[in-house]
C-alpha cells in the first residue's frame, strides 16, 4: 500500500513520531510531503528533520505560505504522478484551497483520499471556500475528525461518506515522560501554560484566578503572542508580577522537560463566537509527563482529559482558582491525577495508536 501524506504540520519534529509509527507497519510505504516552512501568528516555523527513519520525507515549495486558507503546493501534481499512491491522506481541513486542489490531482493519479477535519462549529464559509470544501465533501473517500463535535459539523454540510473519530497526532510516551530529575520543589507551586498568547486561551483568567491563590505560587508562561503587554499590565495592577515568568518559546523537543519542571498545567480556553477548543494537545502532553492538569469547559477539552484531571466552567475565575487551589492543598491528588493522566494517554492518546487506527482507515477504504 503506498500512502502518500501532505501535511504542513509534519514540519514539526515531534509530529514526525506518528510517521515512522505508520511506516512500520506491515504493508505500508509511506512518504510524506511537507513544505520548507510554514508562517504563522509573525513568525517562521522551519522544518525539523527528528523521527525520519521508515519513510520518506520529501520537501515540496509551497505558494502563498502563511495563509492558511490559500496555501497550496504547485509541485504536488508531477508529485503523485511519480509517486503514483494508492491512498493520499491531506492533512488539511475541507475549506482550504490546499484540500481541494490535492483532492482533483489525487483522484487524477487514480489515489483514494482523504482529509482531517478540528471543525466542532456549524459554520458557513463565504465563497470561494464554501465551494470548495462541497466539492471536497462530495469527491473526497473518507474524512478524519479530530474530535467528538466534528463529524456532527460535517454531516450538517452534507457530507454522506465515512468519517473516523481519530486526533491529528498522540505523543510518545517515550518521549513525554516522567523525568524525576526535572521535578520542581515542594514549593513554591508552579503553575505552567503552553501556548499562544492569545483572548480565547483565557489567560487573563488564569492569572486572575492565581492573584487569588492561597500560599506560594509561580506562573510561567513560554511563548508569545498579540496578549502579552495586556497579561503583563494584568498581572502588575494585582500586585503578581513577580510571580509570573514570561519566557521565550519552547522548541517541541524541549517540551517535555518543561512540563515536568511544573507540578500543574492549565488550560483555560474560552470559547468564542468562531472557535472553541477544538483538541488541546497540551493536557495530553502533560498528562504523558505525569503533570496533573486543569482545564475549562471549552468545546474537546472534557473529553480530553475525562477523569484525569480537573475541569472547571470555563470562564469563571473563582471555579478556575478552587481548583487550582485544590492542587495547591493536596500533594496526593496531585499524584493521583498525574498518575491517572499517564495512564489515559497510554490507552488512548500514543502516536502507536494513532497510527495504527489511521493505517485501519487506509486499509477500510482499499477494501472498500
Amino acid at each position: 500500500m503506498r500512502v502518500v501524506m501532505l501535511s504542513k504540520a509534519c514540519i514539526v519534529g515531534a509530529y514526525q513520531r506518528k510517521l515512522e509509527e505508520m511506516a512500520a507497519l506491515p504493508g505500508v510505504e509511506l512518504t510524506a510531503l511537507v513544505p520548507p516552512y510554514w508562517r504563522e501568528n509573525g513568525r517562521v516555523m522551519m522544518l525539523e528533520r527528528a523521527h525520519t527513519q521508515g519513510y520518506a520525507l520529501q520537501v515540496l515549495p509551497m505558494a502563498l505560505n502563511g495563509h492558511y486558507h490559500l496555501h497550496y503546493y504547485p509541485a504536488l501534481g508531477p508529485a503523485l504522478r511519480r509517486l503514483r499512491p494508492d491512498i493520499c491522506h491531506i492533512d488539511e481541513e475541507p475549506y482550504n484551497l490546499a484540500t481541494y486542489l490535492a483532492l482533483r490531482q489525487a483522484r487524477a493519479v487514480g489515489a483514494r483520499s482523504l482529509f482531517f477535519t478540528w471543525q466542532n462549529l456549524a459554520r458557513r464559509y463565504p465563497p470561494p471556500f464554501r465551494s470548495l470544501e462541497s466539492a471536497v465533501l462530495r469527491h473526497t473517500d473518507y474524512a478524519l475528525v479530530g474530535n467528538q463535535e466534528a463529524e456532527a459539523v460535517l454531516r450538517w454540510k452534507g457530507y454522506r461518506g465515512p468519517a473516523a473519530l481519530i486526533p491529528q497526532f498522540g505523543v510518545d510516551p517515550e518521549i513525554y515522560r516522567p523525568m524525576p530529575e526535572a521535578r520542581p520543589a515542594a514549593a513554591p507551586f508552579v503553575v505552567g501554560y503552553a501556548g499562544r498568547f492569545v483572548a480565547a486561551k483565557g489567560l487573563l483568567l488564569l492569572i486572575d484566578a492565581l492573584a487569588g491563590l492561597q500560599g506560594d505560587w509561580r506562573l510561567r508562561l513560554p511563548g508569545s503572542g498579540p496578549q502579552q503587554a495586556e497579561l503583563e499590565a494584568r498581572a502588575a495592577a494585582l500586585g503578581v508580577a513577580g510571580r509570573v515568568t514570561f519566557e521565550p518559546r519552547i522548541p517541541s523537543l524541549e517540551m517535555p522537560r518543561f512540563y515536568n519542571q511544573v507540578h500543574a498545567l492549565a488550560l483555560p480556553s474560552l470559547t468564542t463566537s468562531n472557535w472553541k477548543e477544538q483538541f488541546g494537545r497540551v493536557l495530553i502532553e502533560a498528562m504523558a509527563c505525569e503533570v496533573a492538569v486543569v482545564g475549562s469547559s471549552s468545546g474537546e477539552i472534557p473529553n480530553v482529559i475525562g477523569e484525569a484531571g480537573l475541569v472547571f466552567a470555563e470562564g469563571d475565575a473563582a471555579a478556575l482558582r478552587a481548583a487550582l487551589q485544590r492542587l495547591h492543598d493536596d500533594r496526593a491528588l496531585r499524584a493521583e491525577l498525574a498518575t491517572s493522566g499517564r495512564r489515559r494517554v497510554l490507552a488512548h492518546y500514543t502516536q502507536a495508536q494513532i497510527a495504527r487506527a489511521t493505517v485501519d482507515v487506509y486499509r477500510q477504504m482499499l477494501a472498500h
